[in-house]
C-alpha cells in the first residue's frame, strides 16, 4: 500500500490547514500521526474506513477534523485553531486491525512519507 501525504506549510496560530493522503487502497483503519522533533509520534485521529467512524485524540479534540473519501482512496485532517504545539511532521497510516480506538504506530503497517507543518508567528 502506498500512502502519500500533503498540504502542509508554515501556518499562524489560530489558522487553518487540510492535509491530504492519497493512498493506493484504504485500510480498514486510517490514521494521522504526528512527531515533533525529540520527541515520539504520537497518533491525532483515525477513521474507520466501513463506516466512517471516527476518534481524536484529546489534545487535538474540537480542533481537527479526519474524514475519508472513498472513491478517490484518500484520508484528509483538517485542522483549525491551530496552535505553536501542533507544530511537527503528520504523517498517514493504515492499519487492517488497529481496532478503534488505538492510535499506537505499532498498530499501523502502511505508512507515507511526511508533510510537515509548522505553527508560528
Amino acid at each position: 500500500v502506498r500512502l502519500v501525504a500533503s498540504g502542509g506549510g508554515l501556518v499562524e496560530p489560530g489558522g487553518s490547514l487540510r492535509l491530504s493522503c492519497a493512498t493506493s487502497g484504504l485500510s480498514y483503519y486510517m490514521a494521522w500521526f504526528r512527531q515533533a522533533p525529540g520527541k515520539q509520534r504520537e497518533g491525532v485521529a483515525q477513521i474507520k474506513r466501513r463506516n466512517g467512524e471516527t476518534f481524536l485524540a484529546d489534545s487535538v479534540k474540537d480542533r481537527f477534523t479526519i474524514s475519508q473519501d472513498i472513491r478517490k482512496n484518500s484520508v484528509y485532517l483538517q485542522m483549525s485553531n491551530l496552535k505553536p504545539e501542533d507544530t511537527g511532521m503528520y504523517y498517514c497510516a493504515g492499519s487492517p486491525g488497529a481496532g478503534f480506538g488505538n492510535l499506537r504506530p505499532e498498530r499501523y503497517e502502511f505508512w507515507g512519507r511526511g508533510t510537515q507543518v509548522t505553527v508560528s508567528s
